[in-house]
């Protein structure tokens, strides 16, 4: 992506694709990717089969292994995922296929575009796993959560919605235990010390999670939710 992002970042292509996995992409994403030029529906359970009533939104899926574990448990709850690295879209949407998964829909640019699109109080609950953690300080401004997107988020999450946020980087936990905990709108529900080392419920784990517990870090599991 070039250019300033309040968002994601990251690289856009990486090695080639597949002809396999090019091929879905020319066939299979366009009809579950959302195009945020269009006016967003009022209601937007009406982007799934069955206008389902619970909405759960993924920024930054990399593979897409917990995306798309989640949406294979839940069929009746709907999924949006956002991911700018082609690689990664591909990849998901290739299980996606496997699966017959049909309650995905998926976003392949500036997540901050896609929350700005949306409507109001639409989403139920919000991941961000493994975030990019910028560990320079001078990169800082580029992290995901921020006063900006924290309001975002503030406004499209339902009443006693969640924000979930995982990583193994304890300036990044930290970081965003400060942001979020000055921000009124939020409340930390974690009850006990131990509550921030357990992984969320139905976790399936993610390769990002894999390398970091090779090199010895420690991930940890944050739970807020939408006052």
């Amino acid at each position: 992506m070039a250019g300033r992002r309040d968002s994601l970042y990251g690289r856009r292509k990486g090695k080639p694709l597949s002809a396999h996995r090019a091929d879905q992409m020319t066939t299979v994403f366009p009809k579950i990717a959302l195009d945020v030029a269009v006016p967003a529906a009022a209601t937007i359970g009406a982007l799934f089969p069955g206008n389902p009533t619970r909405i759960r939104l993924e920024i930054g899926f990399g593979g897409g292994e917990h995306l798309v574990s989640a949406a294979a448990r839940e069929p009746t709850t709907g999924f949006i995922g956002v991911e700018p690295f082609l690689a990664g879209m591909a990849k998901a949407v290739s299980a996606i296929v496997d699966g017959g998964i049909t309650n995905v829909r998926l976003f392949g640019g500036d997540a901050a575009l896609l929350l700005d699109w949306l409507p109001p109080a639409s989403i139920d609950e919000v991941d961000l796993l493994y975030p990019d953690p910028w560990p320079k300080k001078r990169h800082w401004k580029r992290r995901f959560v921020s006063d900006d997107n924290l309001a975002r988020l503030a406004r499209v999450l339902k009443p006693a919605g969640h924000f979930r946020f995982a990583s193994d980087i304890q300036g990044y936990v930290e970081w965003t235990l400060a942001h979020v905990g000055a921000d009124e709108r939020f409340v930390w529900e974690a009850e006990r010390a131990a509550d921030w080392l357990r992984p969320f419920p139905g976790w399936p784990g993610t390769r990002y999670e894999a390398k970091a517990l090779r090199a010895g870090r420690v991930p940890t599991y944050l739970f807020f939710r939408r006052v």
